[in-house]
C-alpha cells in the first residue's frame, strides 16, 4: 500500500494494552500511541483540521502563509500540511524550546522566530504577540491561533473520538 502524501498517514494510530503498570486494576487500560503519526504527535490531527477549516472559510488561499506560535508539536503538524499544500510557514516559539525542535521545524521549511520566555503573554515580545503581529503584517496569511480556534477541538470530535470508538468496538468508557 502507498499513500499520495504524508498527510494521508495521519491517524489510525494503534491502541496498545498496558499490562505491567495496570496489573492491579480490574479493567483493561489502553494507550493510544499518537507518536506513530508522521510528526510524532497528536497535533498532526489538529493541524490538518485547522488548515482544512481555514481553506473552507477562505481565510487561507493558495500560496499563503501559515503563522502560529508553537512549542513545536503543532508547528510540526502545520509544517507538514504547509509543505504538502504549498504554503509558507512562519512560526514563533519561546527561548526555552530545544535547539532540536527548532532545527526540525527549519528542516521542513518553516521560518522560526525565537522570542523571550520571561515576558507576559500579552507583551509585544511574547511568541503569541509576535505571531499575531506577523500575521497582521503579512498579506495572504492565516494566524492559526490554535488555543482559540474551534477547529482544534473539532479534529478530535470528528476524527480521534470516532477512531477510538471503532477501535474499541464501542466499549470505551
Amino acid at each position: 500500500m502507498w499513500y499520495n502524501n504524508i498527510l494521508e498517514t495521519v491517524g489510525d494510530t494503534p491502541l496498545i494494552k498496558l499490562n505491567k503498570i495496570t496489573k492491579h486494576l480490574p479493567c483493561t487500560v489502553l494507550a493510544k500511541v499518537e507518536a506513530f503519526n508522521p510528526g510524532n504527535s497528536i497535533k498532526d490531527r489538529i493541524a490538518i483540521n485547522l488548515i482544512d477549516d481555514a481553506e473552507k472559510r477562505g481565510v487561507l488561499k493558495p500560496g499563503g502563509t501559515i503563522v502560529e506560535g508553537t512549542s513545536g508539536n503543532t508547528g510540526m503538524g502545520l509544517a507538514l500540511v504547509g509543505i504538502t499544500r504549498g504554503y509558507k510557514c512562519v512560526f514563533t516559539t519561546n527561548d526555552k524550546q530545544s535547539k532540536e525542535k527548532i532545527d526540525i521545524l527549519k528542516a521542513v521549511g518553516a521560518e522560526v522566530i525565537v522570542c523571550p520566555t520571561d515576558v507576559p503573554a500579552d507583551d509585544p515580545r511574547s511568541y503569541y504577540s509576535v505571531a499575531a503581529r506577523i500575521a497582521e503584517e503579512t498579506p495572504n496569511s492565516f494566524y492559526v491561533n490554535q488555543y482559540y480556534n474551534l477547529a482544534n477541538q473539532e479534529a478530535h470530535y470528528m476524527g480521534t473520538g470516532p477512531e477510538l470508538w471503532k477501535q474499541t468496538e464501542g466499549k470505551i468508557t
